[in-house]
């Protein structure tokens, strides 16, 4: 049995397949709601649909790779047409916050590197303002917490205050490009531009949850149907 908000992810992600054509190299997110994008898409595939597609996590690349999704590597692509993936946060100006996955670095490599990129999820997702969801910061492990000194004096530099807490705490969580992830709970975020800087030019960060000028479009779903938004 599915929950409501499922179902509504499920309806998000269908819409965004309508996107898909023939011929297209398509970036394949990660989470919850990309996953139905990417169980549609096996389906799509199976019935002769001709695609060639780069994941932006492990887990997803053994979803499509169970599936038979045609997978290939960036680099040899050159670029992507287009992106399916989720957020934690939207507002109504298409600047995101993901991460919640922890495959913030590969999602945000394959999504700059595509004409469109087009964010699906349930309507809980879109706020005034982002930052009530906790920043993901991705950090090389060696002398984090000495990294994680300095964003937080980064962030009260930008105004900003709030508990950075390693992700795992006794037990780091470790991305797929062997990183560590420090959540920044800030609350409101009044300059999203300023702090993304800001945080990029610490040694030891590797990148941020951010999202800015990244996604085209998006696809909410609420009880009453589909908010779009921007261009798909």
């Amino acid at each position: 049995m599915t929950s409501k908000s499922d179902d509504l992810k499920k309806k998000a992600a269908f819409r965004a397949l309508e996107l898909v054509v023939p011929g297209m190299r398509l970036g394949l997110g990660t989470g919850s709601t990309a996953k139905h994008f990417v169980a549609g898409l096996g389906e799509k595939c199976a019935a002769g649909l001709d695609v060639i597609c780069v994941p932006t996590s492990e887990e997803t690349r053994q979803q499509a790779m169970a599936l038979n999704i045609p997978l290939a590597n960036l680099d040899e692509l050159g670029g992507l047409d287009l992106t399916v993936d989720g957020a934690d946060e939207m507002d109504a100006g298409l600047t995101l916050i993901k991460g919640g996955g922890a495959a913030l670095l590969r999602e945000k490599i394959v999504a700059a590197a595509s004409a469109r990129m087009i964010v699906i999820a349930d309507d809980s997702k879109l706020v005034d303002r982002l930052g009530v969801f906790p920043l993901p910061v991705e950090v090389n492990p060696f002398a984090h917490e000495t990294t994680a000194q300095m964003i937080c004096e980064v962030i009260s530099m930008n105004g900003l205050s709030g508990e950075v807490a390693l992700r795992g705490g006794d037990n780091p969580v470790v991305t797929d490009g062997g990183h560590y992830i420090y959540d920044c709970a800030l609350g409101l975020i009044e300059d999203a531009s300023s702090l993304s800087e800001a945080l990029l030019n610490i040694p030891g960060v590797v990148e941020h949850g951010l999202f800015l000028g990244l996604a085209t479009g998006a696809v909410l779903a609420c009880e009453n149907g589909l908010k779009e938004f921007g261009d798909l």
